[in-house]
């Protein structure tokens, strides 16, 4: 982001729908890119390989940071 688009930025607060259409467009274009099988192969791969331990090791640490949330999301 340039430092005039910074500027130009207007926090649209909870529920960004600028932010919500990009990363809606971006998927768009992923999922017509033709590379999703290519993709989801190449996790699986991770999964299963050296970096199988240090994937679930990030997810451990990522969900200890949750115990403050509201008990309702985990439904």
């Amino acid at each position: 982001m340039t430092d005039k688009q910074h500027k130009d930025q207007k926090n649209e607060g909870e529920g960004n729908r600028t932010a919500a259409r990009q990363y809606n467009e971006a998927q768009r274009r992923f999922v017509k890119s033709g590379k999703v099988e290519e993709k989801a192969k190449e996790a699986q791969r991770a999964a299963e390989g050296k970096e199988g331990d240090a994937l679930r090791e990030a997810e451990l640490v990522g969900k200890r940071h949750t115990h403050d949330e509201d008990p309702e999301i985990k439904r």
